[in-house]
């Protein structure tokens, strides 16, 4: 049964708004070459950031720079501030969401009647 409404959760979930304009800012985002180069940049230097702290090592000066440059010419860009946008406005309704489910959990738990199926 909690499978099921698992299920049905992130399928209603799917259907909202804030989904839906989250998926069509990722189509976005990958359909603007210059906006996807910045991601893949991103990506890159990210990896190589968490490789070097992995092996107890800071990232040089120059690295950092690129990494920060990268992070702020996509979000000053319209395909990356419409998915920055996107992305928080779904972002709030995933809190909301979460929210819901653990104070159902805190009354689930409280309660003496047993309600699985």
């Amino acid at each position: 049964m909690i499978w099921d409404k698992a299920e049905e959760l992130g399928r209603l979930i799917g259907q909202t708004p804030e989904y839906k304009g989250v998926r069509r800012a990722e189509a976005s985002l990958r359909e603007d070459q210059v906006a996807q180069g910045k991601v893949d940049l991103i990506q890159k230097l990210a990896r190589q950031m968490d490789e070097l702290v992995a092996q107890g090592q800071m990232p040089d000066q120059a690295t950092a720079e690129q990494y920060e440059t990268a992070v702020r010419d996509l979000e000053v860009s319209p395909t990356g501030q419409a998915y920055a946008v996107a992305r928080a406005n779904f972002e709030k309704v995933m809190i909301r969401v979460n929210q819901l489910i653990a104070q159902g959990m805190e009354k689930g738990g409280a309660s003496s009647i047993i309600t699985l199926g």
